[in-house]
Parts: structure tokens; sequence; C-alpha cells
């Protein structure tokens, strides 16, 4: 392992990365790109969807909690089951199943049939997720971490504006079917990027589930993993239902809830970039920023969102904090636990699905029996509570070498 720090050191002090590790990144950003294009979807299609399926926007949203679910279980186990087979086929085969789960969730005739489409695409999520800071600090280094990761989300920030502005429009054209067929072949087309771009990449330790779980006694990991509960849960019980309440709330036309979901993406693309730029540097100043930018303005948007020039506004603020708060928090947790990465990246995904699917059920419980207006308003609560760790006291743990 302290072979492993010691050329991971090297490659980030590095003036420059060589052009085979440009591509490598950006495949596995194209990659991440096609996998969160997927499992945000539901989030543009979840009127049309419902209304399709006869049942009710709170259920339909569901889907999301199918996929963080399966991936939080898939996420505990997905490094002991792939033991040392080389990363790059692992990658391979887990953007294949992205494929088989969009194509599946276009034909679904049923909300069953709909559900265990997103469970599949839960176990692609939680691989990728689980081996996406090991593979990115092995490839830039761990000191370069953030702008890697930085790069990655990049992928993610994109999703976020194709998969819930685009997927709407597609879904008022076409049917909401056919934005599953184009997240399909965004799929395919990744697959065949890494096929090209990434080298091989052997395993560099065998994980098992007891070192995994001991990371947890670590007090920099235990307060990043509540952070992720907090942010993500916050942010996934209002986001899955931004168009129900854009729509009914705002009373937007389909067009500038398009509009307004674009901001929200373009907006996420920035703090993608700012989120990258001090994830080495500050942690505290990361977490406590993102908390603040998004549970205020979830919160005025939830009190003061029958504009829609505000809405939208608003929806951009958020947009933008939840760019950044990922990479911080994926970031923080990693050089919490450097010498297993791995590891560590298990522990992320498990939280990260389970923040998703609490979110999503709260949401979900909240839409039908209070209204929109309450989700969202949830959203500002858990991101406010995120500030608060920001200054928690962190005991320094040093890698044994």
């Amino acid at each position: 392992m302290s072979e492993f720090r010691n050329s991971s050191t090297h490659a980030s002090a590095q003036a420059g990365w060589p052009m085979g590790i440009w591509l490598a990144v950006l495949s596995m950003s194209f990659a991440t790109f096609a996998i969160v294009s997927a499992e945000f979807l539901p989030a543009g299609l979840l009127t049309p969807m419902a209304a399709d399926l006869g049942i009710s926007e709170g259920l339909a949203g569901q889907a999301v909690t199918a996929t963080a679910v399966v991936g939080a279980v898939a996420a505990l186990f997905a490094n002991v089951v792939i033991g040392r087979l080389d990363r790059k086929l692992v990658l391979i085969a887990l953007s294949l199943l992205t494929v088989a789960s969009n194509l599946m969730a276009a034909f679904a005739d049923s909300f069953v049939m709909l559900l265990i489409a997103r469970a599949a695409l839960g176990i692609a999520l939680s691989g990728f997720w689980s081996l996406s800071s090991a593979v990115v600090a092995r490839l830039v280094g761990i000191n370069a971490l953030g702008r890697g990761m930085s790069i990655i989300f990049v992928g993610v920030s994109l999703a976020t504006i194709a998969a819930p502005s685009v997927g709407a429009l597609v879904s008022d054209l076409f049917g909401w079917r056919m934005a599953m067929f184009l997240a399909a072949g965004a799929a395919v087309i990744a697959t065949a990027v890494q096929v090209f771009a990434l080298p091989r990449l052997p395993a560099a330790a065998s994980n098992n589930l007891i070192s995994i779980l001991r990371l947890t006694g670590r007090r920099g990991v235990q307060l990043g993993l509540l952070a992720v509960l907090l942010v993500a849960g916050g942010h996934f019980a209002g986001f899955v239902y931004v168009r129900a309440f854009l729509e009914q709330v705002t009373q937007m036309s389909p067009a500038m809830v398009a509009m307004t979901l674009l901001a929200f993406g373009i907006a996420n693309f920035f703090g993608n970039l700012v989120g990258g730029a001090i994830a080495d540097r500050n942690q505290r100043l990361g977490l406590a920023t993102v908390g603040t930018l998004m549970g205020l303005s979830a919160l005025a948007l939830a009190f003061f969102g029958t504009n829609a020039i505000p809405a939208a506004g608003l929806a951009a603020i958020w947009g933008f904090a939840f760019g950044a708060g990922p990479i911080v928090l994926q970031t923080g947790l990693a050089q919490a636990a450097s010498d297993d990465l791995e590891g560590v990246g298990s522990l992320i995904v498990v939280l990260f699905q389970v923040s998703i699917a609490t979110g999503a059920i709260v949401g979900g419980l909240l839409v039908d029996n209070l209204g929109v207006a309450y989700a969202i308003g949830f959203t500002g609560i858990m991101a406010l509570g995120a500030v608060g760790l920001a200054a928690a006291p962190r005991r320094q743990v040093v890698p044994a070498e």
C-alpha cells in the first residue's frame, strides 16, 4: 500500500498529465454522464411516467428509491465480489449493465418491471462509484484527487443538465420511453470510449467486509458519512419532485420547466468547478458553503416559489451548491481513509444510496400527504444541518505504513 501512495504522490507532483491519463479520466467522466443521466431521468419524466403506468407521482418517485436501495446493498459487497479482477473490465461491464437497465425501463409495461430495471441500474451505479475515487487516484495521484474528481463530476453536471431538462422535452415531444432509449444509447457510447481509453487496472488490493466496516471507526469518516446523509438525503427528498413543484406551485409551462431545469444544470456545472478548486484545500469551508447555499435556496423556494423568475433563480443556486457538494464530500472522505480508497469508496456509495432512498421515501410521503412544497422545504432543513459539521472537531488518523 505504501508503494501505491508513493507512486500516487509522484504522479500528482508532475507538471501535467500525459495525454493517455487525460483520455482515461475523460472516459470515466463520459461513463459518469451516461450512468448519472439514467439515475436522474425520473426527475424530468415523473409526471408522464406516472400517468402512463397508472400510479401516483409519489409512487413513481420510488423508482429512485429502488435504484438507491439496491445500490446501497451492492456497494457494500461490490469491492469484495470483484476481488482482484482488472478494474477496467469491471468498469466496462458496469456500463453494459447500464445499457440493459435503460432498455428494460424503456419497455416496462408495469411498475414492477420499472423497479427491476432501476434495481439493475443501482448495481451499476454502486459498482462504478465504489471504484471511482480509487481509480482516479491511481491515474492522477492522491494529491490531485480533488482535481481529478472534478473532471469526473463534469459528467455529473452535464447529466444534471441533460437528464431532467432534455428528458422533459423529449418526453413531451416523443414520450418518456424515448428518453430511456436515448440514455441507453449514451451508455453504449460510454462503453466504447472506456474500451479505447482506459489502461489495464489490475487490482491494487483485495478487500473484505470487515476491513471496510472498520473504517467507520475513524472520526473523519464518521463526520463525512453524516454529511453525506444530510446533503444527499436532503437533495433527493426535493429534487425528485422539483418538476411537480414547478408545475403545481409555480405553475410554469412545460417549456419554462425545461429552462429552469437547464439553469439548475448549468449552475451545477459551475458549482462543480468551485468544488474541485476547494476540495483539496479546505474541506470545512467547502462543506459550510454547500450546506448554507443549498439550505437557504431550497427553503426560500418552498416559501417564495410562486413566481417563475425567483423560483428559477433559487433553483439555480440550489444547483450550484449541489454541484460542489459531492466533490467536497467524496474528496474529504478519501483523504480521511487514503490508505483504503476502494473500501471508503464502498462506504461513500452505501451512504449516498441510503441517503437517496431515505430522501425519496420521505419526499414521496410529504408530497402525497402534505404537498410538494414540504418536500422542497425538507431539503433546506437537511442541508443546513450539514453546516454544523464543518466546525466539528476531527481527530487526525495517520494510515499505517
